[in-house]
Formats: C-alpha cells, structure tokens, sequence
C-alpha cells in the first residue's frame, strides 16, 4: 500500500523530511532533520506514533548530503515505512521561468532543471542529488517538485528587471527570488489569521543561514531582495548579500581571483563568517564577545532595517512584519533589534511576549 508521502527539503547545511498519510487531513506520520552538516551533524526525529525521540550524533563531521539521506532511509526503514511511500515531494530552489508550479520530476524535468545549477551551485545540485537518491530507495514513488522561484513568478516586471541591455533580459538574466516555499507556507498561516487579505502589506523576513524578506500584499509577492541568484540582499551565513559588481570587476581583474575562487569567496567565505572571522552561526556570534563578532551582528541587523525600508517603499507601507527560519525565530535579541530598527515604520515588539516566542 502506497498511501504516504515523504517531503524533503535539502539546504545547504540540513536535510528536513517528513512523512504525511495519504489523506485529505494529511496527518503527519514522521518529521525530523538532520542539521549541521558541516559540523558535528545530529539526527533529531519527533516522537511519534509509539516510537520515541531521536537525538543522536552523526560524528565530528563534516558529512555530505548522501550521508544524510542514508540516515534518513535508516529512520524510514526502521519504521516500516518504505513500502508506503508513493510520493515524493521535493524543495527545489530553482525553477527559473519555467517551472513556475508542482511538477512531476520526469527526465526531460530533471534535464531543465540541471541547466540551472550555474544560477544557484550550492542548492541545485544537492535538490537534484536528493531526488536521484529517492528515486533510487523508492523505485514505486512519483517525484514531485516544488520551487523556490515559483512564489515571486507573479511580481511585476519592473522588480524582475536589471538594467542590462534587453537581449540579456530576454535571455533569463532577470531576478528570480527565492524561499518562496518558505513564504508560501507564512502565506497560509497568515490567511488563516486574518483571512483573504492575508495581513495586508506584509513583511517576512526569513532569517536563516540563508535570509532573505519578501514583500507580499494580500499574500502575493510584490518584491524580494534575493535576486538572480542566493547571493543578493541581505548578509547571510557565508553569503555576502548585495554586493557592487566593480567588487567583482576587481577582484577579477586585478586581484586576478580565478571564478572557481570567486565563487568560493562569496558563497562560503563571507558574510558573517567573513566579517567576524570567527563563526557564520548567529547564536555563536551573540554568545561572543569578540569585537569583530559583535560588528557582524551589527551589519546584520543594518541591513536588515535598511531592506525593510526599501520594501516598505515597494509596499507603500507596512501592517504586518513576520520573522520566520532558524534566526527568526530562535533569536529574541535580533528580533527586538529589527524591531527597533523599523521603528519609524510603527512597528513594535512586546518584549515580554518576544522573549516566549522561541521555536
């Protein structure tokens, strides 16, 4: 009987999965993670269904993505649950112009969508890696992707649109934005608070090691700051967020950077890693009282105020401010402070509620 439904969302330092019934209710059977995978990586699962909680190690570390998912067909067999999977939901973060809804991860998909590992080389490939390996433990299942992209299809041309000459344009050099499962999700949680209009002009900030915010009215999204690729907007983990492309020039040019190089510099070498020198993990950073961690944190919090504005404007103002992901909503101190930040725009945190408000 193939009446369940395995979802997985592959990042770039953690495997989530659940396990959903086959039904309209969707009854949750199994969900877990395996996080950190560049150091010191832990299997956590939920308790559930008589099985008790896992919270175990998976060594010193650093593991790959394939390590991962074999800890996470250990769960499932473990628990008898193989033989029931049918589908396969998968996280994909890119889907450029053409994937733009749920589609079924045939070959010709997959083809399309390896094309696109040059627009975002850390995701892609591990989304596209995670599917061969499902596809492989679970030869009976459909494979179903989901895109990140899709969420931001629907904004007006005008915040898709570089100022490069228009062949360029026509050719996909355009911003495609990204999280959008992450935002969809906030979406429908937002609706059912406040029904159709969704929180009216809203704000998600999703804060992780890869962040983001996305401006939506009414629940569709009107402007992002990720942007072409998972480098743009706001200083991340490594990433180094919005950056003047005579950076770029330069450290090509006369600082004779190889693109091999380049590419590692922006994506794991930078951010808050590369501005504190000690750590890319916000919570090692708050912990720290090294002046240079300290500083990291600030131009977090900076940057963050400074694109809420800019949204803001995009918006013609603001009625609801979201924060979501492993910063969002593990740190009540980066909270306030944004907070604070966006202060002008009225907004205002309840310190005592904020201080609760822990995942």
């Amino acid at each position: 009987m193939t009446d369940a439904i395995l979802v997985l969302n592959g990042g770039s330092s953690s495997l989530k999965f659940a396990v959903f019934e086959g039904c309209d209710e969707l009854p949750p059977l199994l969900r877990g993670n395996v996080a950190s995978l560049g150091q010191h990586p832990r299997l956590r699962v939920e308790a559930a269904a008589g099985w008790l909680e896992i919270d175990r190690s998976l060594g010193g570390g650093p593991i790959d993505i394939g390590e991962a998912f074999a800890a996470v067909a250990s769960v499932l067999a473990d628990r008898d649950l193989l033989n029931r999977i049918g589908r396969v939901g998968h996280r994909i973060v890119h889907g450029g112009r053409d994937f733009t809804e749920a589609t079924r991860l045939d070959a010709r998909a997959i083809e399309a969508l390896r094309l696109l590992e040059p627009l975002a080389p850390i995701h892609q490939r591990i989304n596209l890696e995670i599917v061969a390996l499902a596809a492989d433990l679970l030869p009976q299942a459909i494979q179903v992707g989901c895109f990140d992209t899709a969420f931001h299809s629907a904004r007006p041309e005008l915040a898709k649109i570089y100022g490069l000459p228009r062949a360029m344009t026509e050719a996909g050099l355009v911003s495609y934005g990204f999280h959008g499962l992450s935002y969809s999700h906030i979406v429908s949680k937002l609706r059912d608070r406040y029904g159709a209009g969704a929180g009216g002009r809203a704000i998600v900030a999703h804060l992780g090691s890869g962040a983001s915010l996305c401006a939506m009215n009414a629940g569709i999204s009107v402007a992002t700051t990720m942007g072409f690729s998972t480098l743009d907007g706001l200083v991340m983990s490594t990433r180094c967020g919005a950056l003047d492309p005579g950076i770029v020039l330069h450290l090509l040019q006369d600082k004779k950077l190889s693109t091999d190089e380049l590419g590692v510099l922006l994506y794991e070498q930078s951010g808050l890693l590369g501005v504190s020198g000690i750590s890319g993990d916000m919570q090692t950073l708050i912990g720290s009282g090294d002046p240079a961690a300290a500083q990291a944190v600030d131009l977090f919090i900076y940057r963050v105020g400074r694109e809420i504005g800019s949204l803001a404007a995009a918006l013609g103002g603001l009625d609801t401010l979201v924060f979501t992901a492993g910063i969002g909503e593990n740190a009540p101190s980066i909270r306030e402070r944004i907070g604070a930040a966006a202060r002008w725009l009225a907004v205002s945190i309840d310190h005592d509620r904020n201080l609760k408000a822990r995942k």
